[in-house]
């Protein structure tokens, strides 16, 4: 199994003036310490379940750039982007851009946004869910024509495009891969199984009904299930001193048996930095046996 880490908050007693040092420090020991994925939210507010809204949240993508000049082996993705956050055509420019200037490192992690309060607050237009999630289709096949060699026009129900180049293309080859967040069902996971490399799910009482319904999304959809990437939300706490590292180690056995072969989440203290060197001493090595 492999492991990755997302950074879901930026708000610190020291404040913002060191934000930059200290997210490099993060990044620094995530790169060195084994994991495969380095992770940020793709928010403009902060989200309920983690602070208030008025906690410290950066742009995505511009701090991934970030993390890209302070690692040389992650891959860099948000988990996830907000299909309406930014234009297709842009979104496919910037993930191709990060792949370029990361050395081939960038992934899309997308979904079909669900955080009303701050498109409300700033201004994004925040479309019914049954438009959302065929804007998020759409922006599916504009990024991997974009990723093509066909420079033809593209038509779609929401978005047109006239001529979808893309210079310089990812050095990804055939394309940066997809990941599609969330565990919707009937359109979610059959995304996935039409267009993804990897899916997100969360780790609950159903996960392993989840990917019974993607499976079965996949003989519909002629995919081969295996060749998909199982992805967990997995929120890492080892504790003050590595006391639960036992406790994680069968947590992550127990998502291993389901089929799931990356966990990927949050670190308590993260920017203790401590945390990362016990996961990176204790768990990544345990977990690459699973």
């Amino acid at each position: 199994m492999r492991l990755g880490v997302q950074i879901p908050d930026f708000t610190r007693p020291a404040g913002p003036a060191d934000l930059g040092r200290a997210l490099a420090e993060v990044a620094g020991e995530v790169d060195g310490a084994g994991f495969d994925y380095l992770a940020v939210m793709d928010h403009f507010f902060q989200i309920q379940h983690v602070g208030p809204a008025e906690h410290d949240m950066l742009e995505a993508y511009t701090t991934l750039g970030f993390l890209a000049a302070h690692t040389s082996r992650v891959t860099l993705l948000t988990l996830v982007t907000g299909t309406i956050y930014r234009e297709p055509g842009i979104l496919a420019k910037i993930i191709s851009t990060l792949d370029v200037l990361s050395g081939g490192r960038a992934m899309l992690g997308i979904g079909a946004a669900w955080n009303e309060e701050e498109s409300v607050g700033l201004g994004i237009p925040f479309p019914p869910v049954a438009e959302r999630f065929e804007r998020l289709e759409e922006a599916l096949q504009i990024c991997l024509r974009m990723w093509s060699d066909d420079e033809s026009p593209w038509t779609g129900k929401h978005y047109q495009l006239a001529r979808p180049l893309n210079v310089p293309a990812p050095l990804t080859r055939p394309h940066p891969p997809i990941m599609i967040g969330g565990s919707g069902e009937k359109k979610t996971l059959r995304l996935v199984a039409r267009y993804g490399q990897a899916c997100n799910l969360f780790n609950g009482p159903d996960l392993k009904h989840k990917l019974d319904v993607l499976r079965q999304h996949c003989d519909t959809e002629g995919r081969d299930y295996d060749e998909i990437t199982k992805t967990c939300y997995y929120a890492f706490d080892v504790g003050r001193s590595g006391e639960n590292v036992g406790r994680i180690l069968d947590d992550l056995g127990a998502l291993s048996e389901l089929g799931i072969s990356v966990a990927l989440g949050g670190v308590a203290n993260v920017w203790d930095v401590e945390p990362l060197r016990i996961l990176g001493e204790r768990v990544v090595p345990a977990a690459a046996d699973l």
